[in-house]
């Protein structure tokens, strides 16, 4: 930008800024460029005495994700009678701070006769469903005379982004040339409503009946995604190999988000090897990926690694932020290192000004409740600003139930059920309490209870993948060869129950 400025001010001594092509290239690059500065774009833009339609739509794409700016603009482009174009009507609806602004600069694309411009309908439909018009973004879409890829991906995405998924594999399936971004789009949709597996399977189908059509990056990193959340392990292992194998193409390489996505999912699976190779073999690393690595480490209770990489962080990478001491935190949960968790939580406001959020008081708590220490836990929820939330008091509630605190455990269960009545693991927590206690007639009013509130029990469940298939497995499973899967699932008990007496290390349930 200096050397920018400096060719400014030489425009302006020459009387050359005056005209409308220089003018107009010093904003593109102010505007436009990695090394531009958004403020001094708009500084210059409200200098230019007569902006050009080119002016405009470059001023629109640089504040394109500040929708004030955006829309305060449009009306003076209006007043200087300058015509919008196909341009201006794709880059503003995505810049509609309002629902009411939309509808007013809709009318403005149907006046003008725009509304048979693919992209004009596309950003059109992907802005009310923004707003959660998914109506008014269906009405949209089926009034279009035309309708090509994009348009179509759109209102999957504004399906999606609405709940909606049924109705966006529907309109998926009718599309009728499918890509790459309109499988991200459905296979993300998936993952962002919680249905992973559907999104996995969903996935497989590419893989198998389009051999046109090549994953992008998106969409590898929203599978990764579902396969970290339901321990696909062998599919995410193909989606890295995949990019092994194709990281010249496409733009496939170890870029910030897919890289991290790596890290999540072969830490979620329990591999911490692989993490550490894909970390390593990073040009890059953002704030993100070092968390995420640390976080990964301090959950596979590789505590100590966790903590010695933030140290080799605050030396050599970026800046920490609140996420990266969510994980610090986290890597605290052993009995030894409570005091650790403690001075870095002052640590972290002291250093960094981070203030801390609900999740970092919650890991401080948990720390110190499995650590034994409830007095000091419960000194530190007395101290918080904040108000506890529910996971706070079960975190109390559970190292209460772990070291024998039965009285404080049973004043803190009773609280807890009537501070979040829905929740079903409240109450299962408090038959705990009375089951501790030899008080089984507090075990079948805590039964009662749930039943006269309709408070559902949701059952615990989990997943295994065996030859490419998920398995889902929830309580009182009745499925074949249970008596091999309870030796199976009795042998591992074992063999964590005596690692955990072995390491002096707390197992994360």
């Amino acid at each position: 930008m200096r050397e920018m400025k400096q060719i400014h001010a030489h425009a302006i001594t020459h009387g050359l800024a005056r005209f409308a092509f220089v003018s107009s290239k010093l904003l593109a690059f102010c505007a436009l460029s990695p090394r531009g500065d958004l403020r001094y774009a708009h500084t210059l833009f409200s200098h230019i005495a007569l902006p050009t339609l080119f002016d405009y739509n470059t001023i629109f794409t640089a504040f394109s994700h500040q929708p004030h700016h955006s829309s305060s603009l449009f009306p003076q482009m209006l007043n200087d009678a300058v015509r919008p174009n196909s341009r201006t009507f794709t880059l503003l609806p995505k810049a509609s701070p309002t629902l009411s602004f939309l509808q007013q600069f809709h009318s403005h694309i149907l006046r003008l006769g725009h509304v048979s411009d693919v992209y004009v309908v596309s950003s059109l439909v992907a802005a009310y469903s923004k707003h959660g018009a998914i109506r008014a973004a269906r009405r949209v879409f089926d009034e279009s005379p035309n309708s090509n890829v994009a348009c179509w991906t759109s209102i999957v995405t504004g399906y999606c982004n609405c709940g909606l998924v049924d109705q966006a594999k529907e309109l998926f399936d009718a599309i009728p040339e499918r890509n790459d971004v309109s499988y991200s789009a459905m296979v993300s949709g998936y993952v962002r409503n919680g249905r992973f597996r559907e999104g996995i399977e969903l996935f497989r189908q590419l893989k198998i009946s389009c051999v046109g059509v090549r994953p992008n990056s998106s969409l590898l990193v929203s599978v990764l995604s579902a396969c970290a959340a339901v321990g696909a392990f062998e599919e995410g292992k193909w989606i890295h190999s995949y990019v092994d194998e194709h990281e010249h193409e496409n733009g496939l390489e170890y870029e910030l988000e897919f890289g991290t996505a790596l890290i999540d999912f072969y830490t979620k699976c329990g591999c911490v090897q692989p993490a550490e190779q894909v970390f390593g073999k990073m040009k890059t690393k953002d704030v993100t990926a070092w968390s995420a690595m640390i976080l990964g480490l301090a959950i596979n209770a590789r505590n100590h690694e966790a903590l010695e990489l933030f140290v080799k962080m605050e030396k050599v990478g970026p800046r920490p932020n609140a996420v990266t001491f969510i994980g610090v935190l986290t890597a605290c949960n052993h009995k030894d290192l409570w005091g650790v968790a403690m001075r870095l939580f002052r640590y972290m406001s002291d250093k960094y000004g981070i203030v801390a959020s609900i999740e970092h008081y919650g890991c401080v708590v948990d720390v110190l409740a499995r650590s034994g220490k409830i007095e000091e836990a419960l000194t530190f929820i007395k101290s918080m600003p904040v108000e506890p939330d529910g996971a706070i008091w079960g975190s109390l509630l559970n190292g209460c139930l772990l070291h024998g605190h039965v009285e404080l455990g049973h004043r803190v269960g009773k609280y807890l059920i009537e501070f979040e009545p829905g929740h079903s693991g409240r109450y299962v927590l408090m038959a705990n309490v009375y089951a501790s206690m030899g008080r089984w007639e507090g075990v079948f009013e805590m039964r009662k209870l749930m039943k006269e509130r309709c408070v559902p029990a949701v059952s615990a469940w989990s997943f295994i993948e065996i030859d490419e298939t998920v398995h889902k497995f929830v309580v009182d499973d009745r499925c074949k060869n249970l008596g091999e899967v309870y030796r199976v699932l009795n042998h591992l008990g074992r063999k964590l129950e005596d690692y955990s007496k072995a390491n002096d290390r707390f197992l994360i349930v």
